[in-house]
C-alpha cells in the first residue's frame, strides 16, 4: 500500500468525542478520517443547557453541525458509512473495511458510543424530541425541578435514577417494567426514606399524551406524570474493539489508559464507549487526551 495513502489516525463515529478529536489531530497537521454511521446520541438532545459556553442552550444537532464545520475547517475529512471489520496487519497498520474498500492507518480512535435500550412505546424518537421521555438526568434533570416524575425501567439502575433525581422533585415514582428485577434490601429502603413511589407496570400500559403521559400501574390505578424517564441502560459499542483483543471494564466498557489508549497497540478511545457518565464535555475532553497522545506517538510532521 502507498504510504501516502496511509491516514495517521482513523476515527471511527462521528458524534462528539469522533468530530472533536478530528479538530485536534487536524490542527496537528495529522491525516485525519472520520467514519460516521449518520446518527448520534447527540442529535436525540432538543436543547442542553449544561454544556460548558452555552448558557441559553444549544440543540444535539446544531452542536454536531458545528463540530463537523469546524473538523473540516482544518483539513479533516468526513466519510459516512459503517465500519464492520477492523484489523491489524503484521507491520503495524490497522486495515478497515469500508463498503468492500480496505482504510489503513497508523492509528485508530474508537468513538463509537452506546445504543439506548429503548422503552416499549410507540414513536419514542418523536417523544423524546417533545420531551416527554428523557434518558439522562445529569443532562437535564435541573430543568425538572418540581415536576411530577416518573421513572420507567428495570432493576437497580433505575431506582438509582430515581434516587438521583430526587434532588430535583420530591413528585417521583419509580416505574418497574419489563419482567420485574426484585430490589435490594437497602434500595427498597433508600426509596421509601427518599419518599419516591415504586409500581409495577405491564408493556404497553404507559401512554404518551400532549404535555404529559400516563401509566396503568398493577394495582389498576392510573398516574399521569409530566416527564418520563427511560432507565433501561445502554450498550456499549465495543465489537470492533473486541475483534482486536482490546480488554473491557467490569461494566462492560472499553479499558483505556490515562492517554485513551486501549491494551490495543495503537488503538485509542473516547466517549460513551469508555465512560457510562455518557456526558458531551466528558467525551470532547477525553477525545482532547486521545488525539494529543495519537499525534505525540506518531512520527513529526515535517516543518
Amino acid at each position: 500500500m502507498n504510504p501516502a495513502e496511509v491516514l495517521d489516525c482513523l476515527v471511527v463515529g462521528g458524534g462528539p468525542a469522533g468530530l472533536t478529536a478530528a479538530i485536534y489531530l487536524s490542527r496537528y497537521r495529522r491525516r485525519t478520517l472520520v467514519i460516521d454511521g449518520g446518527w448520534s446520541r447527540a442529535a436525540w438532545i432538543t436543547r442542553s443547557h449544561n454544556l460548558p459556553g452555552f448558557p441559553a442552550g444549544l440543540e444535539g444537532p446544531a452542536l454536531l453541525e458545528r463540530l463537523r464545520e469546524q473538523a473540516l475547517l482544518y483539513g479533516g475529512a468526513i466519510r459516512t458509512g459503517y465500519v464492520d471489520i477492523l484489523h491489524r496487519r503484521d507491520d503495524g497498520l490497522f486495515v478497515a473495511d469500508l463498503d468492500g474498500a480496505p482504510l489503513a492507518a497508523h492509528t485508530v480512535l474508537l468513538a463509537t458510543g452506546v445504543v439506548e435500550t429503548e422503552p416499549l412505546l410507540p414513536h419514542v424518537a418523536e417523544a423524546v424530541k417533545r420531551g416527554l421521555i428523557r434518558t439522562c438526568p445529569i443532562c437535564d434533570g435541573y430543568e425538572n425541578i418540581d415536576k411530577n416524575v416518573a421513572v420507567l425501567g428495570t432493576g437497580e439502575h433505575a431506582a438509582a435514577e430515581a434516587l438521583f433525581l430526587r434532588t430535583y422533585t420530591d413528585r417521583l415514582s419509580l416505574l418497574l417494567a419489563g419482567g420485574v428485577v426484585p430490589l435490594a434490601a437497602e434500595t427498597s429502603e433508600a426509596l421509601a426514606l427518599a419518599g419516591i413511589s415504586v409500581g409495577e407496570v405491564r408493556t404497553g400500559a404507559v401512554r404518551l399524551e400532549d404535555g404529559g403521559a400516563t401509566a396503568l400501574t398493577q394495582d389498576g390505578q392510573t398516574h399521569r406524570f409530566d416527564v418520563i424517564y427511560s432507565a433501561f441502560g445502554t450498550t456499549s459499542q465495543t465489537a470492533l474493539a473486541q475483534s482486536l483483543g482490546a480488554r473491557l471494564d467490569a461494566s462492560g466498557r472499553l479499558y483505556v489508559t490515562e492517554h485513551q489508549a486501549t491494551s490495543v497497540e495503537g488503538l485509542y478511545a473516547a466517549g460513551d464507549v469508555v465512560r457510562g457518565l455518557n456526558q458531551i464535555s466528558v467525551a470532547e475532553g477525553e477525545a482532547t487526551i486521545a488525539a494529543t497522545a495519537i499525534h505525540n506517538r506518531l512520527p513529526r510532521v515535517p516543518a
